[in-house]
This record gives C-alpha cells, structure tokens and sequence, in this order.
C-alpha cells in the first residue's frame, strides 16, 4: 500500500507543479477558444490542462517501475507499456483538438486507434468471468471487440461530462478511488496477480485527478480540454479492461475447493461485469441521452447542446459548486454501493443504506435554493457562503452566486478592428 501511495503523491504533485507552467503556456498557444453558448464560464479561460496530466502520469509509472514491489508489474506484464502509448496517441489527440478543433468523426477514428495500440501489446479482454457459469473464453476478433468498444465508450462519456468546473476531475477521481479499492483487494486480498496492472493504473489516475482539481474548482483557472478529458478517460478505461479480461477465476478452483466455493468467495471477481459500468454511469447516462436527444430532434450525435445533465442541475436552481457536489453525490453513491455489495452481497444493511442515501440524493435535487448552514464550530473551515450569518447577509451571496451560475454571459473583448472577440471552453462534443 505504501508504494501505491508514494505512487499517486508523485503523480499528484508533479500534475499540481505543472499546471501553472501549462496555464501560461496555452495563454500563449492561443488554447483559449470562444465562449459557446452552452458554456456557463463567464471569462475567456485557457485549456491544454491535459499536458500537466499525462506528465503526472509519466512521473508516476516512472517512479512505480523502481519501486521494490511494484517493479514487478513491468516485469510480469507488458500492460503499463501498453497503456502509456495508448494515453500518448490520445493525449496528443486531444491537444491538437484543443487548440485547432479536429473534427468529431477523425477524434473517433483516432479514439479507435489508440484503442487498437493497446490491444497489440496485450491490453485486451481475453475472456469474461459469467456467474453460475464460470470463466468463458472469447474469441480474439471478440476480445478485441469489446475492449474497441469500452475505451470508446468511456473516453467519450468522461468528455461528455466535463462541462463544469471540476465536475470530469471529480467524478473520474471518485471512480478511481473506488477501482482502485476495488482492485486492490483481489489483489492483496485474494493474490490474484493479474489485478496488479489494474491497481497501479487506478492509483495514477487518481494522483492526476488530485493534483488537477485545486486548479480546476469553480472558478477554474485552467480546463483540462480534450487532451485531458480524454486521456484520464482511457486510464480509467485500461483499468477495468486489465481487470476485467486478464483475471481467470477457475484458476483458483484448486485452492478454494471447487466451482461453488469458488464462485462465493471470488464473487467481487464477477464485480467486473458490472463495475465498470458502474463506475461510469453517470456520464454513460448522460452520453446516451445526448445521443437519443440529438438523433430524435435530427440533430448529429456529435452537435453541442446544453442538455446534459450538469446544465439541467443548473436550470433548476442549483448554483454552480452545488450542482458539481450533486454529481460527485451520485457518482460515489453507485461506485461505492457496487464496491460494498462485492465485499458482502448478503448484508440487507447494504441495500438499505444504498436507498437511503439515494433518497437523501432525491431530496437535494428538489431543493436547489436550500443553503446548508455549518456548526458554529466549524464556521472557521468552511467557505463564508456556509457560514451562520444574518439573514439579509447570508442570504444575498448565495443568491448572487446561484443567478451567477444559472444565466450564461458571454464576455466580450474588444479588438484592434472594433469587433468582439469571445472566450469559450472545452466541454461536451
């Protein structure tokens, strides 16, 4: 665990040292496209914070392949190559994306390719653990298949989602944390080798999330734009591919006695089937009502729009940092529910405290002008918007900064031939 965490402080720190440079960087590069008018920033807001990212994620399997236990993943498994030259392909994808506007169909031709870099170096679905059934072997054409189709997918619902600040860092950081759980008892727990890859993979991808965030919170100071949103979406997608194709369940018949005990005990092995998905429900959800809405109103799958989810929180009264705490909400509601159902899928306490926080959940989206107010006690720590004031004073920043949120500006600036030009951010495709 301790080299895990030396891990993800490297690949935290190095992204957190990093972004400052690249802010001034794309400043520079000219990275600071038109406001659209589904953003809701205010102020021309510089992008390329993918580029701190994938160093953040250099360092960190730089520093883990000279550690004394995790060396032995590069050793035994060729996955970490395969992962980093897949997350190069994308990432420089994504920063020519975000400074030149690539074309949809060419990024998803391009998501396939890196996709396919992966699997030639063995980063493939090679079988799939079914319950009641056992391991079940698929085909190479198959394999390749599904793991095209997963990183597709997943690279695409993270880009889908990142339309508020901090809202992709945050909700792929709540992922990680819970895969790398998730992971890291298979591994440890069960000894199941073949859980590694997918361990260190979620560590990293958790250190990048961290070290971007402070830079990322409302009011962003840098988006993390294609070449980021993409690349944490491939790592996020390499781990549950490693997990979830590389692990042969009836290999442990001989130790635990048998299929049924086998299927019992390794249940959070079967977790695979699911857990990816759950990891990435929310933006999935939100992918694929993007994709009805706009085919139904015969629009392309690719055109913008502000019909996701996080701008519907904002239509209704949410303010910006709450509409982003509602999301992070549901996001640790399903990825820890599946978690703590893989680890005992017999307790009802479970099921129970899944329904009730959901309910909770319910509540929060029917009131969006409620402020919570913080113990006296703990006044000091929270931001003043949460603080116990008077009620004309504590009243008015909350209201200032829910109209603020919900009603998009564009800031003009004036050029030297007296036309307006316009700020805009990377947000969904």
């Amino acid at each position: 665990m301790r080299e895990y965490l030396l891990t993800l402080c490297v690949t935290a720190a190095v992204t957190y040292l990093l972004t400052g440079p690249v802010r001034k960087f794309a400043i520079v590069a000219g990275a600071m496209p038109e406001i659209r008018a589904r953003d809701v920033h205010r102020e021309p807001t510089p992008r390329l914070g993918g580029i701190a990212m994938f160093f953040g994620l250099c360092a960190g399997l730089l520093v883990a392949a000279h550690l004394t236990n995790l060396h032995e993943v590069f050793e035994r498994s060729n996955e970490p190559r395969a992962l980093l030259s897949g997350a190069a392909l994308i990432w420089l994808l994504g920063v020519l994306d975000d400074k030149f506007e690539i074309d949809a169909l060419l990024k998803l031709g391009a998501q396939m390719i890196a996709a396919g870099v992966m699997i030639l170096q063995g980063l493939t679905i090679l079988w799939l653990p079914v319950p009641g059934i056992g391991t079940v072997a698929v085909t190479p054409w198959q394999g390749n298949l599904i793991t095209v189709a997963l990183v597709v997918i997943t690279i695409n619902a993270v880009n889908f989602v990142d339309g508020l600040d901090g809202l992709a860092a945050g909700m792929v950081c709540i992922a990680a944390m819970a895969f790398f759980l998730y992971s890291y008892r298979i591994w440890y727990g069960y000894g199941v080798e073949a859980a590694a890859p997918a361990t260190l993979f979620s560590a990293v991808l958790i250190g990048m999330c961290v070290g971007f965030l402070p830079h990322n919170m409302h009011p962003a100071r840098i988006f993390m734009g294609d070449s980021g949103s993409m690349l944490i979406g491939l790592v996020l997608a390499a781990s549950a591919v490693s997990v979830t194709g590389q692990l042969d369940v009836e290999a442990l018949n001989v130790d635990l006695g048998g299929t049924r005990e086998t299927t019992h005990a390794m249940l959070p092995v079967y977790i695979p089937l699911l857990m990816p998905l759950t990891i990435i429900a929310i933006p999935a959800a939100d992918l694929i009502l993007a994709i009805v809405r706009r085919t139904w109103r015969g629009q392309s799958p690719f055109a913008a729009d502000r019909g996701h989810l996080h701008h519907r929180l904002l239509e209704i009264g949410h303010s910006h940092s709450r509409a982003v705490l509602i999301m992070y909400f549901w996001s640790a509601l399903i990825a820890f529910g599946a978690l703590a159902y893989s680890v005992n899928s017999a307790s009802m306490w479970i099921v129970l405290s899944v329904v009730l926080l959901s309910a909770v959940g319910l509540v929060l989206l029917l009131l969006p002008r409620f402020t919570p107010r913080a113990p006296r006690w703990a006044e000091r720590f929270v931001p003043p918007r949460y603080r116990r004031r008077g009620k004309a004073s504590a009243d008015a920043p909350a209201a200032a900064e829910e109209s603020e949120d919900r009603i998009p500006v564009s800031v003009g600036v004036s050029g030297a031939n007296g036309a307006t030009a316009v700020g805009r951010r990377s947000g969904a495709r």
